[in-house]
């Protein structure tokens, strides 16, 4: 029991083995010659007898080997959960400035050319941070308030669009009583303002049934720059939903004249 830690270190099974059945052997002849004194001929005390040593030294080697497995089994699993918490750090990360950058860039055109509606912008921006800042740490955050930021957003995009792009946004919740990843929605809907066209039109539906989220955005794009821009956010929001949502989603993606992206998700 002694070595057997040194023998799996360096991964030298065979000469564990070799010593293990020396000991084996030696115990018993002690056994046999030294405490018993039992007369025994050499083959008549090896068989009568080393079964009874090495059982027990199989006994504690097979327990030794067990608490190992578990303890490296949880070695791991804790390595595995760090990475992924790494890994959704650094995806979220990714996200949050490109989304507050949008925001204040919103809010210091306002200021400029509609004071008046400065505040109310403001107070938006306000509820956003708090979302980004503090909630999106969480592994999911309350449906309600994922809804609340992508509606900031879109409001702040209505603002910054008027009269350029026409947007349809519309949103069917049977109950907000879900959790969600946080974070996850917004790569979608951000892409369908980057990357659609001038005078175009931007659909976003949300709808929440059966435990089932939906969320489809389309819009028209440039073929050629749609292709080399969107891969970056789409590859990320995959990545996400692996680690999140592994075998509970459905992401479809179609390019048939206009770009649009599909995610079902089961909020269970």
């Amino acid at each position: 029991m002694v070595l057997l830690p040194y023998f799996v270190q360096k991964r030298w099974y065979f000469i564990y083995t070799a010593v293990f059945l020396t000991i084996a052997f030696l115990a018993t002849q002690l056994y046999c010659n030294v405490f018993t004194r039992c007369g025994c001929s050499f083959l008549k005390c090896l068989s009568d007898y080393l079964w009874q040593t090495i059982v027990p030294l199989t006994f504690f080697s097979f327990i030794w080997m067990l608490f190992r497995y578990i303890e490296r089994t949880q070695e791991i699993e804790a390595i595995k959960q760090e990475r992924t918490t790494l890994e959704l750090k650094f995806l979220k990360s990714q996200i949050n400035p490109h989304v507050l950058l949008n925001n204040l860039n919103t809010i210091y055109s306002f200021s400029l050319e509609k004071p008046d509606e400065t505040p109310n912008l403001i107070l938006k921006l306000a509820e956003n941070l708090k979302h980004v800042l503090y909630e999106s740490n969480s592994e999911k955050v309350p449906l309600s308030n994922e809804l609340l930021f992508i509606d900031n957003y879109i409001e702040f995009q209505k603002l910054r669009t008027e009269g350029i792009k026409t947007i349809n946004y519309t949103t069917s919740i049977d109950n907000t009583i879900h959790r969600i990843a946080p974070l996850l929605l917004i790569t979608l809907i951000e892409n369908a303002f980057k990357h659609s066209l001038l005078g175009s039109t931007i659909d976003i539906k949300i709808n929440v049934n059966d435990n089932y989220l939906n969320c489809i955005c389309s819009n028209d794009y440039d073929p050629n720059k749609q292709a080399s821009e969107t891969s970056i956010g789409l590859e990320n929001l995959k990545k996400r939903l692996d680690l999140l949502y592994r075998d509970n989603y459905e992401l479809k993606i179609e390019t048939n004249g206009i770009f649009k992206v599909t995610l079902r998700l089961n909020l269970l």
